[in-house]
């Protein structure tokens, strides 16, 4: 015997919640993290200039940790971004086309952030 009560309550949608939600932080973190370190290098390092700014990138594991973050953020923006581009923007062609255009955008800024760290 089953009864019902109530309308049935169809879901739809992505479903990508809380996995959005959990790269958002776990990327905050991350780029938390190097901003202390970073702010770490330049309190503790001694005058501040190009000479200065080129050594603390000189080192490898500061340029695979900048690596890692500049992923990160270009990451933790898609996210962002595209959640208001699915909340505000209900023209499917519309949307469609700022995300591609977000992702071309962000490809690029991460192409030449790395391009500048592994010139340093």
């Amino acid at each position: 015997m089953s009864q019902s009560f109530g309308s049935r309550r169809i879901v739809v949608g992505a479903h990508y919640g809380l996995r959005d939600w959990l790269s958002q932080r776990v990327t905050a973190v991350l780029m938390a993290l190097f901003t202390l370190v970073l702010l770490a290098q330049l309190l503790f390092g001694g005058p501040l200039g190009y000479d200065r700014w080129a050594a603390i990138f000189s080192a490898q594991w500061m340029k695979v940790l900048t690596f890692v973050v500049i992923l990160s953020l270009a990451w933790h923006v898609w996210v962002g971004v595209r959640d208001i581009w699915m909340d505000y923007v209900k023209p499917v062609g519309i949307r469609l086309g700022l995300q591609v255009f977000t992702i071309v955008w962000l490809i690029g800024c991460a192409g030449w952030s790395i391009q500048v760290l592994w010139r340093l």
